[in-house]
């Protein structure tokens, strides 16, 4: 099929040897005349990068492994820049031959990048959720008054975004955001089984293959609560109007119900290629060699609610999203504080939510809170879920 030449969107990759990241790497290669990588960040996979900048030319790199610098040089294009830390995030979010960043970062790092990206005029591909639960107010205003896009890398995100093009009326013409959930491991599992499951039950995803942190969030449903925050913000819907329906077989990948009755879904086969590919290419199309879905083949689509009463998850993310202030950024770092505690063997999986829970419930909500007053609450929320933590142990 020919397709339609367009002027390549210049992308930086922050996290690009992550999972979001490796598949954006992907979609440039498959559509070289529209997408041209500019710079790229990791973590610590330094020889990783290295390689990555090499097979496509980058020479504008970062790693927060200050250790790993001379192993990116010594694998990376000869002339290249190599950043380090938090700093070389943020250099590389305002690179002036840039049109977008990609953020893809596990975490609360990539917000401030984000906003540097923002205020140097760059259109933002969010692919970290944490960003728009921890400060969704801050960086929406920032991109409005910018004038610059925001655009969702989260198949759920980008899905909605996909059904709500062409609609006119705005916000007040959607009656419901209809997120779809896999369900995760535990889709049917008794609180029983739950009490008994060991990280590497939980680390098994039923459908997307992602890294530790969210398919543990898959597991939990925390994932989907996480993202029902962040649709409210990027959507401008209150949460009464954001609901979560589970869908085991991951081909609708969201919904929009119109005040209508009307509702338009979103439906392709379960690679993240496709939103990330959209999210670069908007507003155009451009095709690729990406398997399309065969409907006779799919015989049947299932539909069915969540069980809240056994997955809090999506209540407390509900309570946060409706409160919003500092306390969405609360329940953000409360979960991975929990996460990380139950991947190590230190808690039964069912005290991720009971320790979140804990914190949200101790915590003093600051309305209408500014960046360092959300930073404040994300450290503030971490001692206290550490601190509940070493009381159980001692």
């Amino acid at each position: 099929m020919e397709t339609k030449a367009i002027k390549p969107k210049k992308v930086v990759i922050l996290g690009s040897t992550g999972s979001i990241g490796t598949s954006a790497l992907k979609v440039a290669r498959e559509i070289p005349d529209s997408m041209e990588v500019v710079g790229l960040a990791a973590g610590s996979q330094g020889e990783a990068l290295g390689a990555q900048a090499r097979e496509f030319g980058v020479k504008y790199l970062s790693i927060a492994d200050e250790t790993q610098r001379e192993t990116v040089l010594a694998s990376a294009p000869s002339g290249s820049e190599v950043h380090v830390g938090e700093q070389g995030l943020r250099e590389l979010a305002c690179l002036p031959e840039a049109d977008m960043v990609l953020i893809s970062i596990v975490g609360t790092a990539g917000l401030q990048p984000a906003l540097d990206a923002i205020a140097a005029g760059k259109d933002l591909a969010v692919a970290s959720k944490e960003i728009l639960v921890m400060a969704g107010e801050i960086v929406m205003s920032a991109a409005a008054e910018a004038g610059v896009n925001v655009l969702p890398v989260d198949s759920e995100h980008n899905a909605i975004f996909q059904c709500l093009e062409g609609n006119a009326a705005g916000a007040e013409a959607v009656r419901r955001l209809l997120l779809t959930a896999s369900g995760g491991p535990f889709r049917t599992a008794s609180p029983d089984v739950l009490d008994q499951v060991t990280p590497k039950q939980a680390l098994k995803r039923p459908t997307w293959e992602m890294g530790r942190k969210i398919s543990i969030d898959s597991a939990t449903m925390f994932n989907k609560g996480l993202e029902m925050i962040e649709a409210r913000w990027l959507f401008g819907v209150g949460m009464d109007r954001v609901e979560v329906v589970v869908h085991p077989q991951s081909i609708v990948h969201s919904m929009v119900e119109f005040v209508d009755g009307s509702v338009l879904a979103q439906v392709s086969t379960t690679d993240m290629c496709f939103p990330i590919q959209y999210a670069v290419t908007w507003p155009h199309r451009i095709a690729h060699s990406l398997q399309p879905l065969d409907f006779a083949a799919l015989a049947r689509l299932d539909f069915e609610a969540p069980r809240e009463e056994v997955f809090p998850a999506l209540r407390l993310a509900r309570e946060a999203g409706t409160v919003c202030g500092t306390l969405p950024a609360v329940m953000n770092a409360a979960n991975e504080v929990a996460v990380e505690a139950f991947l190590n063997g230190d808690i039964p999986f069912p005290k991720i939510w009971g320790l979140v829970e804990e914190v949200m419930g101790q915590h003093s909500v600051v309305q209408s809170p500014s960046l360092e007053a959300l930073i404040e609450a994300d450290n503030e929320a971490r001692q206290m879920a550490q601190s509940s933590l070493r009381r159980e142990a001692g």
